[in-house]
């Protein structure tokens, strides 16, 4: 029996989700993940990595009125207390207003003529080192990896290199980049629970 570990992008799993009109919560993760292994395979954990929505006071960008995002880490904490799972957290960091539309439809613009704009960081390196710790470990055979991101490539080769064999996870609807399948053995399709 190949011992494996199962890690998740967060972000990709929470657009393929919405976009199946799937609710996204922490049961719906744990289905998706226990979807993944193979019955020949022995599962050592789940690694989920993800940001916690926003939280914090922001002035708005016309009114300039203050705005307050509710940001709760509670989902991520529940994630955590299931069997086998291990949550790796990055930051959401606030960049500001964008418009929603460009050209500016108005020269009379309002706070709803923007949206605000996030951005994730520290979750694609946290994925690259865990796959580089198994690798050195050799604590498992097959790192079985859902993501859409090519960033992650360099810690595959180096778990390939390292002798360990990865599995790209294929969704409904994923859009798999020709990089990320020429840095893996195999593709596994896994079909919504």
């Amino acid at each position: 029996m190949a011992r494996i570990a199962i890690l998740i992008d967060g972000g990709c799993l929470r657009t393929r989700t919405k976009q199946a009109n799937l609710q996204y919560d922490p049961n719906h993760i744990e289905a998706v993940a226990l979807k993944c292994p193979l019955t020949d395979e022995n599962l050592l954990r789940i690694l989920y990595y993800d940001c916690a929505p926003y939280g914090g006071s922001v002035k708005l960008p016309v009114s300039g009125k203050p705005h307050t995002f509710p940001g709760s880490d509670a989902w991520l904490r529940e994630l955590a207390r299931k069997d086998l799972f291990a949550v790796r957290r990055g930051v959401l960091k606030f960049r500001g207003f964008v418009p929603n539309k460009i050209p500016l439809a108005s020269t009379h613009l309002t706070d709803a003529d923007f949206k605000p704009s996030f951005e994730q960081k520290g979750v694609d390196m946290r994925i690259g080192l865990d796959i580089a710790q198994y690798a050195n470990a050799k604590s498992v055979e097959r790192i079985v990896l859902l993501t859409e991101d090519t960033d992650c490539v360099p810690a595959m080769k180096h778990a390939r290199k390292a002798g360990l064999q990865v599995v790209l996870i294929s969704l409904p609807n994923s859009h798999l980049a020709p990089e990320l399948r020429e840095h893996s053995d195999f593709l596994r399709s896994v079909a919504w629970p």
